[in-house]
């Protein structure tokens, strides 16, 4: 006899969000972990901001963070098509990490290099995969010897994705000269352009001609796609204060 509870809503409360170095969704990798230079912070809201919340967090190196994907409609479809398989075939939505799925509620693994508790509670994370804004409902502490298996099946992605070679016109690299954070942005950049964020039936796409734009931090980075031999390049062609 099947005693699942039936028409059970549940309601989830935010305990805080996420202030990230990727103000839009565009060119946000697709799992944690893979812009390790990626820096944000979760600020947690009363009354999840009490330290004693916090006591003992920060004798763990890693987290893992439950979310709303709140950029995300709340239809869902039972088939998706995964960017990993050049956005043609079909999987079903569980057998994903799509955005798009049934509560929109997302699981992110990523790096807690702080805590500040000065005024109410503030985890300082790297390599977050998240937009500025994200809601996150739980916080739970990573255990490696529980948790990572690297023999498991990956299913239809067995391995890291192979990086592109990202490159800097001159003009660009001036441009990144006159910050205090070049060091870190540039190496933001140069990680989540080897992503390649163009969607995924652009990405045989070789036209110079095509300039694309992303965000992040406080900046608009404007790149196109070099034929370089059979390999495809990025170049970055400008790196712009954004404008609103």
């Amino acid at each position: 006899m099947d005693d699942a509870p039936n028409n059970e809503h549940f309601t989830l409360t935010p305990i805080g969000h996420v202030v990230s170095d990727y103000p839009d969704k565009f060119g946000i990798p697709r799992q944690p972990g893979l812009a390790p230079a990626a820096n944000a912070r979760l600020v947690l809201t009363a009354p999840y901001n009490d330290p004693l919340a916090v006591r003992g967090l920060a004798d763990f190196s890693h987290l893992w963070l439950s979310f709303i994907f709140h950029h995300s409609p709340e239809r869902w479809s039972p088939l998706v098509r995964p960017p990993r398989l050049g956005g043609n075939k079909k999987v079903g939505v569980f057998a994903s990490r799509s955005t798009h799925r049934p509560n929109r509620l997302g699981l992110s693994l990523v790096k807690l290099v702080g805590i500040d508790t000065q005024h109410g509670v503030t985890l300082q994370l790297q390599g977050c995969d998240l937009v500025s804004g994200t809601p996150v409902v739980d916080i739970k502490p990573y255990l490696p010897w529980a948790e990572a298996h690297p023999n498991a099946q990956a299913g239809f992605a067995p391995e890291t994705p192979s990086l592109m070679a990202v490159t800097f016109h001159p003009a660009a690299l001036a441009s990144l000269a006159q910050r205090q954070d070049s060091a870190t942005l540039l190496a933001l950049i140069e990680q989540v352009l080897s992503q390649d964020p163009r969607p995924a039936y652009k990405q045989k796409d070789s036209d110079s001609d095509r300039l694309y734009g992303l965000r992040l931090r406080d900046v608009d980075v404007k790149f196109c796609p070099r034929q370089n031999g059979e390999a495809t390049t990025l170049e970055v062609m400008a790196i712009e204060p954004y404008a609103e």
